[in-house]
């Protein structure tokens, strides 16, 4: 019984160092969401609005400009950019995005994969170190690894830089993004997004007027600026969204587990008791018992 005893008080004392620790953690993450969720609150609609008119405008182009972010190409090479957290514990948002990106590369890439011309763009180690297993024939590309300890404009500017070069220059045929979309602190889903060719609309099949619009210098040199910065921004959103997600889904993990070592704290207690009330009565029955024993002799 008294082993019985000191099992359940070193299972009680390493629940509670476990529930400090967990406390701890939803404490942080519940800091670093308010600034991450006013980030991508502030980033999203001028990047949505920038990618929408993006899409317009190359949409109603007459033809005497052709941008070479939106030439749609037979795929024969592709990447696939996956943008994950650096560290575990944050439930099933880091699954999730690997899922959405293995979902792509099983439906669109497959042939590309076989081949070996197909290239995964990490953003953050758990995307890494899920893929780099399932897809060795692919060719990974590690550079941007550690993105996420500087989320400045410049910082990341320098991965869509890196995949507006390749793909101009041939060595990418498709580029897509998969990354954590943040709704709110208790909700995050996976999102899979075309990045390049410039996704256009049809004008024609959308039933939408075709738009007229005024180019202010010639329109040659306003898109040649223009289009990279709006792919820019593009993807510091994406970056931005998984960012807030991840701390959202921390925090709600570890406030999920704050709750579970709760109740197993009050089981161990209750356990607890009746093994020491358990303890006491064995021992007043064997004082009794001596007792009786003396006195009948």
């Amino acid at each position: 019984m008294a082993a019985n005893l000191k099992e359940v008080r070193e299972r009680i004392r390493s629940v509670n160092n476990t529930q400090q620790i967990t406390k701890a953690m939803k404490m942080v993450s519940a800091a670093k969401l308010r600034r991450a969720q006013q980030a991508i609150q502030q980033m999203r609609p001028y990047a949505e609005k920038q990618t929408s008119l993006l899409r317009n405008i190359l949409s109603n182009l007459d033809g005497d400009f052709a941008s070479a972010f939106s030439v749609q190409r037979t795929v024969n090479k592709a990447c696939v950019v996956v943008v994950t957290s650096n560290r575990g514990l944050c439930g099933a948002f880091n699954s999730n995005v690997v899922k959405a990106a293995i979902q792509a590369i099983e439906d669109k890439y497959r042939k590309v994969l076989d081949e070996g011309n197909l290239t995964i763009l990490c953003v953050g180690k758990k995307g890494y170190e899920n893929l780099t297993k399932r897809y060795p024939k692919a060719h990974f590309i590690t550079d941007y690894i550690s993105l996420f300890e500087n989320l400045s404009f410049d910082s990341v500017a320098r991965v869509p830089a890196y995949l507006m070069g390749a793909f101009e220059s041939g060595e990418f045929d498709a580029v897509d993004i998969a990354y954590g979309r943040f709704k709110n602190a208790a909700t995050q889903f996976a999102e899979l997004e075309a990045f390049l060719p410039v996704p256009t609309i049809d004008v024609k099949d959308s039933g939408k007027n075709k738009a007229d619009y005024i180019f202010e210098p010639d329109k040659s040199s306003l898109l040649t600026f223009l289009i990279p910065s709006i792919l820019k921004s593009q993807f510091q959103k994406c970056v931005l969204d998984t960012n807030a997600s991840e701390h959202g889904a921390r925090m709600t993990a570890m406030d999920k587990a704050t709750d579970n070592a709760n109740e197993l704290l009050r089981d161990l207690k209750i356990s607890y008791n009746k093994a020491r009330q358990e303890s006491i009565t064995k021992e007043i029955l064997e004082i009794v018992g001596g007792a009786s024993a003396l006195a009948s002799s």
